[in-house]
Formats: C-alpha cells, sequence, structure tokens
C-alpha cells in the first residue's frame, strides 16, 4: 500500500476524485435542465455518469496493475547494466524479450533521380513501391527510406 501515497499517485487519487465528481456535478446539472424542459438533456443525463465511472474504472484498473507488480519500476540509473534476464523454458535458457520494443534508426539517404527520372520526388516513391514490393508483409511505416 506504500506504493500508492507517492507523490505521483496521490495526485492521480486527487484527480480521480475531482474528476469524478466534477462529472457527477455535470449529469446533476444536466438532469435539473431536463426537467426545465431541455429534452436534449436527458441524454447528457446518462452520458455524465458514465464518464464518472470510466474514471473510476481506470484508476481502480491502475492501482490493481501497481499492487499486483512485484516493485516500482526501476529507473535509468538503477536499471542493470547487462542485458535482460533470461528466462528458462525447458532446459534452453531463452532471453527475455523486452516489454517495449524500440525503433530502428536508418540513416536516410538523400533522394536522388533513379532510372534517368528527372523528377526525384518520382524516384523516390518508384523506389518505395519497388520496397514495398520485395516486401510483402511489411507495413508502410517499417520502409528505411
Amino acid at each position: 500500500m506504500e506504493r500508492l501515497w507517492t507523490p505521483a499517485w496521490i495526485v492521480r487519487h486527487v484527480a480521480m476524485v475531482v474528476l469524478a465528481a466534477g462529472c457527477l456535478g455535470m449529469g446533476w446539472w444536466q438532469v435539473t435542465r431536463a426537467a426545465g424542459g431541455n429534452a436534449i438533456s436527458f441524454g447528457y443525463a446518462i452520458e455524465w455518469p458514465v464518464f464518472a465511472g470510466f474514471v473510476i474504472f481506470v484508476w481502480w484498473r491502475e492501482v490493481r496493475q501497481t499492487l499486483r507488480a512485484g516493485g516500482p519500476a526501476p529507473t535509468e540509473d538503477t536499471a542493470p547494466a547487462e542485458p535482460g534476464p533470461s528466462v528458462t523454458a525447458g532446459a534452453a535458457p531463452v532471453a527475455a524479450t523486452p516489454a517495449v520494443r524500440r525503433p530502428v534508426r536508418v540513416v536516410r539517404v538523400p533522394a536522388a533521380p533513379a532510372d534517368g527520372a528527372d523528377d526525384a520526388e518520382l524516384a523516390a516513391y518508384n523506389r518505395y513501391l519497388s520496397w514495398l514490393n520485395a516486401n510483402p508483409g511489411a507495413r508502410p511505416g517499417d520502409y528505411p527510406g
């Protein structure tokens, strides 16, 4: 429970209370407007408590996730210098996969006209199309050029 009383978590608790109370207050305001004859406010009177419920759901999920974790995540200063721990699958150790995959940095080459084309953009587009054709399972965001 100590993990839930850090300054960051106190801000999250306060934000949850403020947001949920604000949504419920807006819902009550819409109820009073609907009672005054504004027909569209009936929909909003239902919508605002749903928003409050969503805020509480997300807060509760984050609390449960933090309590299930073994401890706070290591920062860059306290992270081990070696590669990640190995996980044994049967008898052979297997390297653990990182939780977040980092993008591969590729040095971009300035576009030059290819195949005698006068337009550099057209040549770059043709290289992109030929790369897509050569890599059928690739996504457009994987293109290194």
